[in-house]
């Protein structure tokens, strides 16, 4: 769930969450993108300077300045970037094996030396640009959408409640191996559930290891993030309208 590298067109910055035509003002967006990774990796945001984009990206300082007015738009843009590609969340048959996927996803990006660098420094430019905080929320709030699947095939598999007065449009049965996976249904039950919450709740002990208290983060922890998510979701943490520990549902 780490920014990603990713095609759109050099018009002008996009609205996050748009999509621009492809062709070759797509491959000088692209260009100019990659620049701004590697100057954010290299000199970190307060290093990074319109004339290392141009020179690392071919593209000419006074189109830069034209198109995208600063640094400040140049690495806002380079993460609205990392918002317009086709990823989708883990689909292994079952909450915890869904969630595990997607803990181990983060742990991956940010440890592998082919690409923790570039999502790190994108991070941190977050704190020391307004413009570039925009934007990373806009991607974080992006993927955390894109994870309510997640949520949604687990009240269907009967995994976690659904909310009062529905039922599951299944029955409850566990999860099998070899079951085809399970569509993603626009009228599937209101779960009643927190799905932002839940899945920020896996990622979130990992993410303050990682840039707070700068600790070392493996696939255990990423685990033992998703066995404390799990619990909490049955006790109803991410449930509107009940009690922490509660059944799910019950009368007040």
């Amino acid at each position: 769930m780490a920014p990603e590298n990713r095609r759109g067109s050099e018009d002008s910055p996009p609205t996050p969450g748009t999509r621009r035509p492809g062709g070759r003002t797509a491959r000088t967006r692209a260009a100019v993108r990659d620049a701004v990774l590697a100057g954010l990796t290299e000199h970190g945001y307060p290093g990074l300077t319109v004339e290392y984009v141009a020179e690392h990206s071919g593209v000419h300082k006074t189109t830069l300045y034209r198109r995208w007015k600063d640094i400040e738009g140049l690495v806002a843009d380079a993460l609205d970037l990392a918002g317009e590609d086709s990823w989708v969340p883990p689909d292994t048959g079952s909450l915890e094996g869904d969630l595990r996927a997607l803990a181990r996803e983060v742990v991956a990006s940010f440890t592998d030396p082919a690409v923790a660098a570039s999502g790190s420094a994108m991070i941190a430019a977050a704190f020391q640009s307004e413009r570039a905080a925009v934007a990373l929320r806009d991607y974080y709030a992006e993927r955390f959408r894109r994870c309510e699947v997640l949520v949604e095939r687990a009240v269907r598999r009967g995994e976690l409640p659904a909310a009062p007065g529905t039922v599951p449009a299944t029955p409850v049965t566990a999860p099998s191996d070899t079951a085809p996976p399970d569509p993603v249904s626009p009228t599937a039950p209101d779960s009643a559930i927190d799905a932002g919450a839940l899945v920020r709740s896996v990622s979130a002990p990992l993410f303050f290891r990682l840039f707070i208290t700068r600790e070392p983060v493996d696939d255990s922890l990423a685990d033992q993030a998703v066995a404390v998510t799990l619990a909490a979701a049955l006790a109803g943490a991410f449930t509107t309208g009940t009690t922490v520990g509660a059944s799910p549902g019950a009368a007040p």
